[in-house]
């Protein structure tokens, strides 16, 4: 198919597409949004509909589907994509007579872009200042295309605002206990400390200290292991190894693009 002249939401060369293009770096955004949905002080919104307590790695598989609709859309696909998810929201809000705050708005972008540089740092390399700038770029298009206000206008901006949602929103609460025994028992306990050691490498120090983790992670020596595995093409051994079978081949797929 001959895509001369189409116009994409993101640039067909952009780090962003990169970085969303692999199933590993997937899987680390996914693991520190987990975390971070968990200890979000608006979680309460995500058990309104009974659908995060019911299948939470279903719900969050399809926050990441999203986002990769939109990363690799066409313009206006893209948009399309953006505007039925301020649909969905909108649903939801009218169900419960009220409005989701704003910043609950911001603070999942902000998960996004953060996992996103911190699981491609971890598995990858570093991201210079400009790729950075690139993947707020992105979601900053996004939070403007929802009618978000009070966004942070640069990558260096958002740093501060990121802290200053960090410190603001999250709290320890009994959604966040339910939540993550809903982890454990859609992931086993095999693969639920797993995600928590990962969760130990990626969530910011902020996130770390409210979450039921461990305070030393034994798998920073494997990720070294995992990267060299990669080279020598075992790494898909290693990732059947740890994915939950239900979602192994929505896992697969996202190595395709």
């Amino acid at each position: 198919m001959d895509n001369t002249g189409m116009k994409y939401f993101v640039a067909e060369g952009s780090i962003v597409r990169e970085i969303w293009s692999k199933a590993d770096n997937i899987l680390f955004i996914f693991a520190g949004s987990a975390a971070e949905f968990a200890l979000n002080k608006a979680v309460d919104w995500l058990y309104f509909t009974g659908r995060l307590p019911a299948d939470p790695l279903g719900r969050l598989f399809s926050t990441v589907a999203y986002g990769r609709m939109i990363i690799f859309s066409e313009y206006d696909g893209a948009l399309a994509a953006i505007d039925k998810i301020n649909a969905i929201h909108h649903g939801v809000e009218q169900a419960r007579g009220a409005p989701i705050p704003d910043w609950a708005y911001r603070d999942v972008l902000f998960m996004l872009i953060d996992y996103s540089v911190r699981s491609f740092e971890l598995l990858e390399r570093p991201l210079s200042d400009e790729e950075k700038e690139e993947v707020f770029e992105v979601f900053y298009r996004m939070g403007l295309r929802m009618g978000l206000k009070d966004m942070p206008y640069n990558y260096q901006h958002w740093l501060t605002v990121r802290t200053e949602h960090l410190e603001a929103d999250l709290i320890k609460c009994d959604f966040t206990t339910d939540l993550f025994k809903q982890y454990k028992k859609h992931l086993g306990p095999a693969r639920y400390q797993l995600l928590k050691q990962v969760q130990l490498l990626i969530v910011p120090d902020e996130a770390k200290r409210l979450l039921p983790i461990y305070s030393i992670s034994y798998l920073r020596p494997v990720i070294g292991f995992y990267k060299l595995s990669r080279l020598v093409g075992l790494h898909g051994l290693l990732k059947e190894a740890i994915l939950p079978p239900a979602y192994k081949s929505q896992i697969r797929e996202m190595d395709v693009w």
